[in-house]
C-alpha cells in the first residue's frame, strides 16, 4: 500500500465516530500495526462503535477526506502516528496516548527535552515577565518550551523562546489548520516557522471546552517538567499540573504574592508536593538527569528499531554507523543548511525516516539542528 493510500486509512480511522486514540490503538495492535486490516475490521463490527460509525465506514465524506489529504500534501505537515519510529516515546507512558499528532513545523522538535510553561490567561505583566524570562532562560540552555497556545502566560513563553531564536512548540485544542485564539494569528505562524504547530484533532476543528482538557495531556506528556506561572485556584493549569504529577513528571510553581488571586493555584501546588522555584536555572539543573536518560533511550529506539532497519535494510549489527543510507545523508547535507523537505527530495526518504535518522545523528554530535525545520552538518562528521 502506498503512503497515500495509507493516510487515506489512517484519516478514516481518525475522524471514526466514538473509536478514539485507545480504540484505533487497540485495533491496530490487533492487525500488527496494518492500518487497512484495522479498517476492515471497524467495517465488519461498526455497531459496537457510535450509531454514526457504520454510515461513516460505509461511506466516509470523501470531500472531507481529500481536505485533510490536502492539508498534509503541504511542506511541513505531517500526521505522526504512533507507528513511526520517530513518534515521542514520551507520549507512550500517558494514560490514553494518542494514535497519531497533525504536526506542522518541524516534528523532530518533539523527540528533544521539553519543559511545559503553563499558567493564566489573565495573567499579570509581572506574571507574562516571569514566563518570559524563565522561558527564554531554558530555551537557551537546550530545552524546548512547549505550551498551549492561549492568551496570557502561554503566549509569552513560545514569544520568549523565539524571540531568543529558539524553536517552541504550541500543542492545541483545534484542527492544525485553525488559531485559537484569533489574537495569536501572528504568534502561530512564527511557531510554525521556527517551532512546531501539534494537534490531536483533524484539519477543521474548532475549538470546543473538552478539547483542552485533552490537549493537556499532551502537554504534560510531551515534557519533562512542568513549570506553572500565576493561576487561580480554579485554573486549567492546575490540570495540566496534576496530569504531570499522575505521569511521573516533575511539577514546579512558581510563587507570588499572598494578596495575589492567581498565585493561590501555585501556593497550592507547594503545598501539595510541587517544587517552589525562583529562577530558570533551578530547573534546568534538576531536569538534567531525565533528559539525559531521554537521549539515552532515543538513540538507542532509533538505532535498533526493527521498523526501521527493515524500511531502509540496515544490518543489525553494524548499527547507524554501518547503514549506508546515513552516509548518504551526510553527503546530502554538505555543509549548507537543509530544509527538512528539501532533504526528503534529495534522497528520496520519507520524513518520518529522514527525521529519526537527524536526531540520530544530532544525538551523536554530527548534525545540528537549526530553526525552521533546518539541519546543518557539523565540521568533522
Amino acid at each position: 500500500m502506498n503512503e497515500h493510500a495509507l493516510l487515506r486509512d489512517w484519516l478514516i480511522a481518525l475522524r471514526t465516530p466514538g473509536l478514539g486514540s485507545v480504540g484505533l490503538r487497540e485495533r491496530l495492535a490487533a492487525t500488527q500495526g496494518d492500518i487497512g486490516e484495522a479498517l476492515a475490521q471497524l467495517r465488519r463490527h461498526a455497531s459496537s462503535l457510535d450509531a454514526r460509525a457504520p454510515a461513516w465506514l460505509e461511506q466516509p465524506d470523501e470531500a472531507r477526506i481529500a481536505a485533510d489529504l490536502a492539508w498534509l500534501a503541504e511542506p511541513g505537515h505531517r500526521l505522526l502516528r504512533f507507528t513511526d519510529a520517530d513518534f515521542p516515546p514520551q507520549l507512550e507512558t500517558i494514560a490514553q496516548p494518542p494514535a497519531a499528532l497533525f504536526v506542522s513545523g518541524d516534528a523532530s522538535l518533539l523527540l528533544r527535552p521539553q519543559v511545559a510553561m503553563v499558567g493564566a490567561r489573565s495573567a499579570s505583566m509581572a506574571g507574562k515577565a516571569n514566563a518570559g524570562a524563565f522561558a527564554r532562560s531554558l530555551a537557551i540552555a537546550g530545552f524546548v518550551v512547549t505550551s498551549g497556545l492561549a492568551d496570557g502566560i502561554d503566549g509569552a513563553a513560545h514569544e520568549a523562546a523565539l524571540d531568543a531564536g529558539q524553536p517552541t512548540i504550541a500543542v492545541i485544542g483545534t484542527g492544525p489548520d485553525l488559531v485559537y485564539p484569533r489574537k495569536h494569528r501572528n504568534l502561530s505562524a512564527r511557531i510554525e516557522a521556527q517551532g512546531a504547530l501539534v494537534s490531536e484533532f483533524p484539519p477543521g476543528t474548532a475549538a470546543r471546552t473538552d478539547h483542552f482538557p485533552r490537549r493537556n495531556r499532551i502537554i504534560s506528556g510531551l515534557s519533562l517538567g512542568t513549570v506553572v506561572i500565576e493561576a487561580g485556584l480554579q485554573s486549567g493549569s492546575l490540570i495540566t499540573a496534576r496530569l504531570a504529577g499522575e505521569q511521573g513528571r516533575e511539577v514546579f510553581a512558581v510563587p507570588g504574592s499572598i494578596h495575589n488571586p492567581l498565585a493561590r493555584g501555585c501556593h497550592r501546588l507547594i503545598r501539595e508536593g510541587a517544587r517552589l522555584v525562583e529562577s530558570a536555572p533551578e530547573i534546568a539543573e534538576s531536569l538534567v538527569p531525565a533528559a539525559r536518560a531521554l537521549g539515552a533511550e532515543l538513540a538507542q529506539r532509533l538505532d535498533q528499531s526493527p521498523a526501521e532497519r527493515k524500511e531502509r535494510g540496515q544490518a543489525a549489527s553494524g548499527g547507524w554507523r554501518a547503514d549506508p543510507e546515513y552516509q548518504r545523508l551526510l553527503d546530502v547535507l554538505g555543509h549548507d543548511q537543509v530544509a527538512l523537505d528539501e532533504l526528503a527530495a534529495r534522497t528520496g526518504q520519507t520524513a518520518a525516516a529522514l527525521s529519526s535518522m537527524l536526531l540520530m545523528l544530532e544525538l551523536e554530535g554530527c548534525v545540528e539542528g537549526l530553526p525552521g525545520g533546518r539541519y546543518q552538518r557539523l565540521p568533522g562528521a
